[in-house]
């Protein structure tokens, strides 16, 4: 990081691949993504937008890798900046990406990634014509106050002039931000404002009230360095009287506007959470930071004990001790505040000692906050935070983390209903797919199915392989329409139906397919592929309803799927035909049967993926097929993240039967 505070990016320390963000899109798309100005921002990439609302312009680009994308160069302009970019500037960027990848794959060992992000300092630019002393003694000349600040807030110069408007001793205030080392400055709007200056490089111009009755104006002028500051009295605002002290709320009553911008930005997230794995991640990862905890634990109401179902931070010692506790333990607060529903904040052992003597020891942990967890009244969980060093928690903090509480229990109760559907799912899943294949000499199989990575983790892709006696053998892949509860149903009754006629001619077990799932007046339709294996004459009958064509390698034949003459979908027409067609399948030849969800991704033909994967096949069909599957699958979706589900069966004939 350079040029811009520490604190602006802690919502983005650690981000999925998955996540709307610019850079998220550079790595999982592999190009250049360029905003040009808040609105696009706000409609591109909204929650991005509500973390920094600011004017400014990026670009993301990639970090090209041999294999696949590795990072991304994201670079930030001032809001000054065109919002479009010059074919020249987006050569810059692009080329300056291959350069850092260059590099970082030139080391000697790739480095790791840290747990916070190297700060680069930026010099300020001088002119080395004149001493330090002189600029100073001119700056102490003028009889307004001058103000000097780094990237990060902190006091970098100060006049005497400027110390004196401020009301505060000069020697004090070098190192410190002025809204925390000035009472009066304490306020959300002089942070934002100062954070509006630095993000944006915009002149920013503000009042602010030195109590009792001083007026003062900042003039606020940024650059890639810091921010000079200069200050001056200024009339009151209009012809009224400043508010009394005593009717102005107090500072510490108002959430500073970084906070209110870390919970906007959490909540943001937590909307997209999906798994209860998510709302960890996200807890360890964003909410952590964004407070300054060491060490997190979530844990769930489950038939009158404390769950842990994530933490962070603790040895798995620690939460052998903690996890099952009744909800009435008097070991830690975690129960009693689930039942009362009211937070607890401890900001020392000896504070947490006094109610909970044996609780210190168990962890070793200098200060905690025990959240409690609830949705209108009923208790969820509750979310522990705690730190490795003493810690006050001011009245803004203890706020805003009752707040996020709230939130994080949604997301919890949420994620927790998705995955217990999740895994009713699976189960089903599993039950109706094989759970083995048959084995049969002369005949190397291998499967694979992958459900989509969104949704409920069930959908209507199938494969099967059937022994039919000693040298042949059935094998169908098919796609029943949908990715639910009645997709994998009618999966499994279509599986069922072919069962019961395999052994026929091919054609004949899709008609007969055909005609039960008539019967079953169904509104889904279904694909299916159906290959009798004949190991004795060294070859495969193929018939398809609609269905994609398998992939054949032969070893000294060109790569390519097998060309077929399909009939129409399972569904479609009572009296439907199926034509059949023979090919070769000698010893060593691999035949790869799939559904479309290996292939069709937005953007890509799926003819000339298909050819694309068969080379691929080509190229590595001498591996054992359990590699062969992996290779496959990585070459046609390099990411985790699927669209559709996918099934991949794949067919060698052994030429060493037995």
């Amino acid at each position: 990081m350079c040029g811009v505070p520490a604190e602006v990016a802690w919502p983005w320390l650690r981000i999925p691949l998955s996540a709307p963000t610019p850079v998220s899109d550079a790595v999982r798309e592999d190009r250049l993504v360029w905003v040009g100005s808040q609105d696009e921002m706000a409609r591109a990439y909204p929650r991005a937008a509500a973390s920094l609302p600011y004017r400014f312009s990026l670009a993301a680009a990639p970090l090209p890798d041999e294999a696949r994308c590795s990072g991304a160069l994201l670079l930030l302009w001032p809001a000054s900046h065109p919002s479009g970019p010059t074919a020249r500037e987006r050569d810059h960027v692009t080329s300056a990406a291959r350069r850092i990848s260059r590099v970082l794959d030139g080391s000697t060992a790739r480095p790791a990634v840290p747990d916070q992000p190297h700060l680069v300092p930026v010099a300020g630019a001088t002119t080395g014509r004149y001493p330090p002393q002189a600029a100073a003694d001119y700056l102490e000349r003028l009889p307004e106050g001058s103000l000097g600040l780094d990237l990060e807030g902190r006091i970098t110069f100060l006049t005497a002039t400027a110390a004196a408007l401020l009301g505060a001793d000069a020697d004090r205030l070098p190192g410190t931000r002025p809204w925390q080392s000035l009472p009066w400055l304490d306020d959300r709007m002089v942070e934002d404002h100062y954070r509006t200056a630095v993000i944006s490089r915009d002149p920013v111009a503000f009042t602010a009230l030195r109590p009792p009755g001083t007026w003062l104006r900042f003039e606020l002028h940024p650059d890639a360095s810091g921010i000079s500051a200069r200050i001056t009295r200024a009339p009151a605002p209009g012809h009224d009287r400043p508010p009394p002290e005593s009717d102005r709320p107090p500072a510490a009553a108002t959430a500073q506007t970084g906070r209110l911008y870390q919970l906007l930005h959490l909540a943001a997230a937590l909307t997209e959470t999906v798994a209860v794995r998510d709302v960890v991640e996200l807890a360890a990862h964003q909410i952590l930071p964004a407070f300054g905890a060491d060490g997190l634990v979530l844990s769930a109401a489950d038939a009158g004990r404390l769950k842990i179902i994530g933490y962070h931070g603790y040895e798995q010692s620690t939460i052998d001790q903690l996890d099952g506790l009744p909800v009435d333990t008097g070991l830690t607060p975690a129960g009693q505040v689930l039942v009362d529903g009211v937070p607890s904040f401890f900001t020392s052992p000896d504070d947490m000692a006094e109610r909970y003597p044996r609780a210190p020891r168990i962890s070793g942990k200098q200060a905690w906050a025990f959240l409690p967890l609830a949705i209108s009244g009923r208790p969820v969980g509750c979310c522990i935070l705690s730190y490795d060093r003493p810690r006050a928690f001011s009245a803004d903090e203890r706020a805003v983390l009752t707040s996020l509480a709230g939130l994080v229990a949604q997301a919890l109760d949420r994620a927790r209903l998705y995955d217990a559907a999740r895994d009713l799912a699976r189960g089903l899943q599993q039950a109706l797919l094989p759970r083995s294949l048959p084995a049969l000499p002369g005949l190397a199989s291998a499967a694979r199915y992958l459900p989509a990575s969104r949704g409920m983790d069930i959908g209507g892709d199938f494969y099967d392989l059937i022994r039919i006696d000693a040298t042949t053998a059935a094998a169908v892949i098919g796609d029943v329409q949908g990715h639910n509860v009645a997709a994998a149903a009618l999966m499994g009754q279509v599986r069922t139906a072919i069962h019961a006629t395999a052994g026929a001619p091919p054609e004949q077990v899709l008609a007969r397919t055909n005609r039960v799932l008539a019967d079953l007046e169904s509104d889904l339709l279904v694909s299916c592929l159906y290959a009798h294996i004949d190991l004795a004459r060294h070859r495969v009958v193929l018939a398809s309803a609609g269905h994609p064509p398998p992939l054949l390698h032969r070893p000294g034949h060109p790569p390519g799927p097998v060309r077929l003459d399909p009939g129409p979908l399972l569904g479609v027409e009572t009296g439907a035909q199926y034509p059949t067609t023979v090919q070769p399948f000698p010893p060593t030849a691999t035949l790869a049967l799939y559904t479309d969800g290996l292939l069709e991704t937005p953007g890509t033909d799926p003819e000339h993926a298909a050819h694309d994967l068969a080379r691929q096949l080509s190229a590595h069909g001498h591996r054992p097929l359990g590699h062969l599957l992996d290779t496959l699958l990585r070459h046609a979706r390099p990411t985790a993240h699927y669209t559709d589900d996918i099934a991949l069966l794949l067919l060698r004939a052994d030429p060493q039967p037995g």
